[in-house]
């Protein structure tokens, strides 16, 4: 084989594997000229036609590599993530929990129970703990086309965040995002990424909650009342098994005391430490229909929370039952 066949395949070669040794090349070169060539003299040619070997052939390199500088320091590459901090919901009294509405899908006699016994109360503020809205057609799940509506449901949250505010027209109102309204960017992600991250696009504008001046919290991050961390319960880890008691669930995914929505069901959990020391956990009931389509036979209830927060970030939650419209403690 003539030596200008032999520069074809060494060219070749490093054309498709720029990034590759130059030993690791040579080799192929060897390979690939049936042995015309040893693998030393391979390797020189490959050399010359990188620019590895001596400043004196590097002009007549045909594929430069950056020569390696001795006494380089590489300095770690700088991470991308993003701070997740806890949202202090800064309320000193009682603090309203309503969670899983799933609106246009609620249950209008447990909201409206729910929200007469909140006023009630006297509640200092209040918080939407997840799925308010239920963002049905633009799920990923299987959807019945009679049920197909995104401009009703947008119109219908939208009238629901305002008769809240209409009910608490003094107070706080705090909107943490779950899993049914994390369908919205999720959608976007899949339909319409190049404009996914358009100010314009976030939930905030689209239901318009800085007229009813109520604060949307996202990034699945955890409400804190006082001392008391709040979580939707989506954001808990996956794959444990579903046990009988919810809050126990949300017990074993954080082994700390916390209110959870998310699993429709009133239930509390209480473990003890080597040294006796109390960990409660509440999970909170839905206000939404019992009896969906997707989940006609379920072991949900009706439900809401009342959180006394303390001066000193102490608290004390009264976990609540509703049924046919009427509100009893759990």
């Amino acid at each position: 084989m003539g030596g200008d066949a032999i520069t074809q395949i060494v060219h070749g070669l490093i054309r498709r594997f720029p990034d590759a040794p130059a030993r690791t090349i040579a080799r192929r070169v060897v390979e690939e000229a049936n042995g015309a060539i040893t693998l030393e003299q391979a390797r020189s040619r490959v050399r010359k036609a990188i620019g590895q070997s001596g400043k004196e052939h590097r002009h007549k390199a045909v594929a430069p590599r950056p020569a390696r500088q001795a006494g380089v320091v590489y300095e770690m590459p700088r991470s991308v993530t993003r701070p997740w901090k806890p949202h202090r919901f800064d309320v000193t009294g009682r603090v309203g929990v309503l969670s899983d509405a799933h609106i246009p899908f609620h249950d209008e006699r447990a909201l409206a129970a729910a929200v007469a016994h909140l006023k009630k109360a006297g509640i200092a503020g209040l918080l939407i703990n997840g799925d308010w809205a239920d963002f049905y057609a633009v799920s990923r799940h299987e959807k019945n086309p009679r049920d197909r509506d995104f401009r009703g449901e947008l119109k219908a949250v939208r009238e629901s965040l305002q008769w809240i505010r209409q009910e608490f027209p003094k107070i706080p109102i705090v909107y943490k995002l779950g899993n049914h309204e994390e369908r919205w960017q999720k959608w976007l992600w899949q339909h319409a990424v190049e404009i996914s991250d358009e100010p314009e696009m976030g939930l905030d504008v689209w239901l318009k909650t800085e007229r009813s001046g109520i604060e949307i919290v996202d990034d699945q991050r955890i409400i804190l009342l006082g001392e008391l961390p709040v979580l939707h319960g989506h954001e808990l880890p996956r794959g444990l098994s579903s046990p009988v008691n919810a809050a126990r669930g949300a017990f074993l995914r954080t082994h700390h005391t916390v209110l959870v929505g998310h699993s429709h069901q009133t239930s509390g959990h209480c473990d003890t430490d080597l040294f006796h020391r109390e960990t409660f956990v509440w999970s909170a009931g839905c206000l939404c229909d019992l009896t969906p389509e997707y989940a006609r036979v379920n072991r949900w209830n009706h439900g809401a929370a009342i959180v006394e927060v303390h001066a000193d970030g102490q608290f004390d939650v009264s976990n609540l039952r509703i049924a046919n419209g009427v509100v009893r403690s759990s």
